[in-house]
């Protein structure tokens, strides 16, 4: 999803990610925002976030009361936050705390970035900050989120929505890819490949792909993509095409088309652009300045595509991506 340059992270002091934990939120999406945002990263040999959980109240009942929460921070460290993620539950008729709607629409004000993770969605909804934005939820509660909140722009059949300063996300599992576009929109490229090494996850699942997908795991072991993908990815500066990656797989593009559709969501195209983008992300990344190499090297042909392609996904011109990230790594 293309990236909004305009709030990029703060030159000084490191950037404050809070969570508010409310009564029956979900354990797993605490759990990718802690994984994402909280571990300290030896590996890079800096922390990336000050990362920290809140609650409105002393002990908070987790989902169906599996266990309890306590020793959080109070409500009160949600206003200190330069990103917020807003509490879920999987009961999203029950209303939220009027506390926790009013410390959403003081972030909001003050310019902070909020994220809502699955139900999440409801509650920036119930405050009132996504009238007239985009926004996504997990496509069981669509006709229920668009009836209650019809002045949202809802995209139901995608994984995440990055509309700027609010992000939101599908789903569970969707937790993880945006908190992944995140730290890719933060430190770029480099740092979030690192980051998803570490979860052992795939580095970059885009949000436009779509929430369910026909054959998440193929029924039969011949028609797994895995082995035509790692030899196109080593082959990204040849002029590839959708033919070459169906010859190689030994299948019709039609058939191809098929297989990316049910397992990836996407296609076959898609795919293999955005392999190259991320590639010549890469490139600038780790010091190479000349833009027609790293159109060249990535498989993107020319500088004026390599432009018109990082200005469409990112949001930055190739330059501006080099000022921002080309110390990362």
């Amino acid at each position: 999803m293309p990236q909004d340059s305009s709030h990029a992270l703060p030159t000084a002091g490191p950037h404050r990610v809070v969570v508010i934990v409310d009564e029956n939120s979900n354990p797993f999406e605490l759990g990718c925002a802690t994984e994402i945002f909280g571990l300290r990263r030896p590996e890079l040999g800096r922390d990336l976030y000050d990362f920290r959980l809140c609650s409105p109240e002393p002990t908070t009942r987790m989902r169906d009361g599996f266990f309890t929460l306590t020793g959080v921070a109070g409500l009160q460290a949600a206003d200190s936050a330069d990103t917020l993620i807003v509490p879920n539950r999987p009961n999203v008729g029950v209303p939220r705390r009027p506390a926790v709607l009013d410390a959403l629409r003081r972030a909001h004000a003050r310019g902070a970035r909020l994220v809502g993770f699955c139900s999440g969605a409801f509650t920036l909804a119930e405050a009132g900050v996504l009238d007239g934005r985009r926004a996504t939820a997990h496509w069981q509660w669509a006709d229920s989120f668009r009836a209650r909140f019809p002045a949202v722009r809802l995209e139901e059949d995608v994984l995440f929505v990055d509309d700027g300063d609010i992000l939101t996300a599908a789903g569970s599992a969707a937790a993880l890819d945006l908190g992944l576009h995140i730290v890719r929109r933060d430190y770029g490229a480099e740092i979030a490949n690192s980051v998803s090494r570490r979860l052992v996850f795939a580095a970059h699942r885009d949000g436009g792909q779509r929430q369910f997908i026909e054959r998440p795991l193929p029924d039969i072991p011949d028609e797994s993509l895995a082995p035509v993908l790692a030899w196109a990815q080593e082959r990204l500066d040849a002029p590839l095409a959708v033919a070459d990656l169906a010859a190689r797989a030994s299948v019709s593009p039609a058939t191809l088309h098929r297989r990316f559709r049910a397992q990836l969501g996407t296609t076959p195209l898609a795919w293999l652009t955005r392999q190259r983008l991320a590639l010549a992300c890469r490139l600038i990344e780790r010091g190479e300045s000349r833009f027609e190499v790293v159109a060249r090297r990535s498989g993107l042909g020319t500088a004026a595509n390599l432009r018109a392609l990082m200005r469409r996904e990112t949001g930055l011109a190739p330059s501006a991506y080099r000022r921002r990230f080309g110390g990362a790594g």
